[in-house]
């Protein structure tokens, strides 16, 4: 009879073992940068055309509020339509298209899933952008609904939630059939938000454009979805993107798994009940706003637990800072993130609001969530997937370095103007012997370093396009050696 003996493998059989799922792993990465290479960027492309024309829309409402008679002689081009148009272009045509971009690529990446071959995806991509460009007409011509966050005219709506249920069950899709196993916290991240933006865009436009409900409840409504688009739709994409390019770029796992958790749950619990905070003063129930209050100053759970496991995943490596493109963009946002939300809890703070409420405090609170942290965070991310969806890097690090600190600078200009201005203007307004004229002189050197902020990131937009555009048309090296921000950097390129 003959018996059967398991032999124990050598080092010789292991390392062939190895090789063999090494090179079955980066044949899977390929399948998956192929099936997204042409919808991710279509997304990226897409975006970049919203974020140079809100830039030009910002940059004209800018002028406007210490230059009024800039552009006056077309109904169009007046601030109250200017305005509105630059928000939502921002909003849904640049943050949100590359947000749905980087959501598909990252997912895709972790469940080790292909995007479908369906030209779903593909009807997604035309229908938002339609949606976007007849909704930025429909302000431009006058039929902005004057809803704050929500300005697209109602006829846009349909576009809209057409495009995201696609992008949705995309999503969804791609987790139903991941092998089993770990579930890694940029997945939970990516599928809330694609799930909680559509369940939030649509509960807004239905209750306060289709079928308005009573006025008094309009207030509460509109800034529930205001804050929440940020806080769950946004600031989640976001956070995915640092959890995932962090340890990738540095080559360690996320400090804390269990800490990510933490952050992830108690966002989702706290967020949902902020944006009430905004109608401290006014006539709605004293626990709405009061339970709101409570909610942004718990708030700093989340973000406390997400600083810590940032920093301690960096640890040891903030030297990267150097030469990565990428790490460089996602420290800056991942920084900005704490910044912006200790500011947000501070200002739901009763007597800090009443010195910054309706003033441009806010509204550089604003530029430090959607720019310093969002934005920054989606170039960082693009950075990373370009050159593996086209298997080229970048062609030049001058233009990077460039984009980078025009970027940095610029916004570090806009929100300390903002944020100094608008303070020092509340202040003065309430002192009932200070003129509105009076105060809007005050305010007239921290609106025109505004503009000049707007400018400065303007061209950064520009430097940072042409290089995208120099990649996709193969105006750069293949792939192989990344393109570093310090030449003679020891560095190596992740998949």
């Amino acid at each position: 009879m003959r018996q059967n003996i398991s032999q124990p493998l050598d080092q010789n059989d292991l390392q062939k073992i190895s090789s063999s799922k090494a090179h079955e792993d980066q044949l899977q990465r390929q399948l998956i940068d192929t099936r997204c290479r042409n919808i991710v960027t279509a997304f990226f492309s897409a975006s970049l055309v919203w974020l140079l024309s809100g830039s030009a829309l910002a940059i004209a409402a800018s002028i406007k509020l210490h230059s009024p008679d800039f552009l006056t002689q077309s109904d169009w081009l007046t601030f109250g339509r200017v305005r509105p148009a630059h928000l939502n272009t921002m909003a849904y045509g640049w943050v949100s298209g590359a947000s749905i971009g980087v959501g598909l690529w990252i997912m895709s990446r972790l469940t080790r899933v292909p995007l479908s071959k369906s030209p779903w995806l593909w009807a997604a991509f035309f229908l938002w952008n339609i949606g976007i460009t007849v909704g930025t007409i429909g302000i431009l011509r006058g039929d902005s609904t004057s809803i704050e966050w929500l300005e697209f005219p109602g006829y846009t709506a349909p576009f809209l939630l057409g495009a995201f249920a696609i992008a949705m069950f995309e999503i969804i899709r791609m987790m139903n059939k991941r092998p089993p196993g770990h579930v890694y916290i940029s997945q939970w991240y990516i599928l809330a938000a694609f799930c909680w933006f559509p369940w939030l865009y649509a509960t807004a436009v239905i209750l306060l454009v289709w079928f308005p409900v009573q006025a008094p409840a309009m207030p509460p409504i509109n800034w529930w979805f205001a804050h929440n688009a940020l806080g769950l739709w946004f600031t989640p994409v976001s956070l995915a993107a640092a959890y995932y390019l962090i340890p990738k770029v540095v080559g360690k796992p996320i400090h804390s798994y269990y800490l990510s958790m933490i952050g992830f749950w108690s966002l989702g619990f706290f967020y949902a009940w902020n944006g009430m905070h905004h109608l401290i003063g006014g006539p709605f129930p004293a626990w709405l706003i009061s339970a709101s209050i409570a909610a942004s100053i718990m708030m700093l759970v989340p973000v406390i637990t997400v600083a810590i496991n940032h920093h301690m995943t960096m640890k040891g490596s903030f030297h990267y800072l150097k030469s990565s493109p990428t790490l460089r963009f996602v420290v800056f946002a991942a920084v900005s993130y704490t910044l912006v939300s200790v500011q947000g809890s501070s200002a739901a703070i009763r007597p800090l609001n009443q010195i910054t409420h309706f003033t441009h405090y806010t509204i550089g609170h604003a530029h430090l969530g959607m720019y310093a942290f969002v934005t920054m965070m989606l170039f960082g991310a693009m950075y990373y997937i370009m050159p593996r969806l086209w298997n080229r890097e970048w062609p030049s690090a001058f233009l990077i370095r460039s984009h980078f600190w025009l970027c940095a600078l610029g916004v570090a200009l806009m929100t300390f103007a903002l944020s100094i201005g608008g303070w020092i203007q509340g202040w003065e307004l309430n002192k009932a012997e200070k003129g509105f004229m009076e105060i809007l002189e005050i305010t007239l050197p921290y609106l025109q370093a505004r503009s000049l902020s707007g400018g400065i990131l303007t061209l950064a937009h520009l430097m940072f396009t042409l290089s995208f555009l120099l990649l996709i048309f193969g105006w750069s090296p293949r792939g192989g050696t990344p393109t570093l921000l310090e030449a003679n950097t020891p560095f190596r390129r992740t998949q």
